[in-house]
């Protein structure tokens, strides 16, 4: 299965990279989804770095090691704020690039140009004499349920089920993959993933060494809530029963008329991973966030698939791998709601 991820990826890439050298919404956003992914990179090899340096301090005598394991939490504090602030206004710029395609404000591309994934040569991936484009673009978002899965049983009883929820929102794009024919569709690009699972029973994570674990909280909590953050490239290959229309003799094939159905898969980095607690105490109300990698898996992985009429479509998601690296119980992230992908 990890293999098939990878081919996965890949396949994205080779898409992506047939838009013809524009400077186009989906290049932008694919540069601000690599600064996201450099910002946490680098900032977490120099955190590595800096603890490396605490530990020499250590072996030489020079520190205790209470003094040692104060001073890394403070580099790890250190360091998760400046991810934080930097990813931030990462992100800022693919909200604001977001807006300006859906305000109209950013040109699409010259509807004379046509780009096809195809092992055939360039000149043989025209389309028919009548120009028509073969490959279009959406703007996606989804929202529904959110929980988690260990050995196939839904953990309900440690989760909210109605209280766990995702949210999705990205671009992509549609490529009919036969000359003559609608069905088939290659569809592809950039989304933003938010995993939020609510803990029972007053409840909330608790790190230790390299074990997250539920633990009852000392204070009589409002809510407690877990949210991670992804940037992903999904790939979906598209099944459109939407017929072909004919005008003056011309036959156009569309898109998001009739009954979809796509099946495929996801691949990403998480760039954000934080625990929000709310609770009320001597008639005050409080929220605190902790924010932190929480033994959470940097990459994710996973199987999708839509099924709908026209725009609106019923999707559901489930992550290959576990949300906890090392945990002892592997659990694994499952998502269903709705979808809407609009042209």
């Amino acid at each position: 299965m990890k293999n098939f991820t990878i081919y996965l990826v890949i396949l994205v890439f080779l898409f992506v990279t047939k838009v013809l050298g524009q400077e186009t919404f989906e290049s932008r956003a694919k540069k601000i989804a690599n600064k996201i992914e450099k910002i946490t990179k680098e900032e977490k090899a120099t955190l590595k770095e800096e603890v490396e340096a605490v530990n020499v301090q250590l072996s030489e005598g020079k520190i205790t090691q209470e003094q040692a394991d104060k001073r890394k939490k403070e580099l790890a504090e250190a360091r998760a704020v400046i991810i934080e602030e930097k990813v931030t206004l990462a992100q800022n710029e693919l909200n604001d690039l977001v807006q300006q395609k859906v305000d109209g404000k950013i040109k699409e591309q010259d509807s004379t140009h046509t780009y096809v994934f195809s092992w055939k040569r360039r000149d043989a991936d025209k389309d028919s004499i009548h120009g028509e484009k073969r490959t279009t673009s959406q703007f996606v978002f989804a929202m529904g349920l959110n929980n988690m899965m260990v050995d196939g049983k839904l953990q309900d009883a440690n989760y909210s089920f109605i209280g766990s929820h995702f949210y999705e929102w990205g671009f992509t794009y549609n490529s009919r993959l036969m000359k003559n024919d609608n069905l088939l569709h290659a569809k592809y690009g950039l989304s933003l993933m938010y995993n939020n699972i609510r803990a029972t029973d007053n409840r909330s994570f608790v790190v230790n060494g390299n074990q997250t674990e539920l633990q009852t909280n000392a204070i009589n909590l409002d809510e407690s809530r877990f949210r991670n953050v992804y940037v992903v490239l999904p790939l979906h290959l598209e099944f459109d029963f939407s017929k072909p229309q004919v005008s003056n003799g011309k036959t156009y094939f569309k898109t998001h008329k009739s009954f979809r159905f796509g099946i495929g898969g996801y691949a990403g980095i998480n760039v954000k991973s934080k625990q929000i607690l709310k609770y009320d105490q001597d008639d005050l109300d409080y929220k605190t966030t902790i924010k932190g990698d929480y033994n959470v898996n940097n990459f994710i992985y996973g199987v999708s698939s839509y099924i709908g009429y026209k725009e609106l479509s019923l999707y559901a998601k489930y992550d290959l791998n576990p949300l906890f690296q090392d945990n002892l119980v592997k659990e694994n992230n499952i998502s269903l709601g709705l979808r809407l992908d609009l042209n």
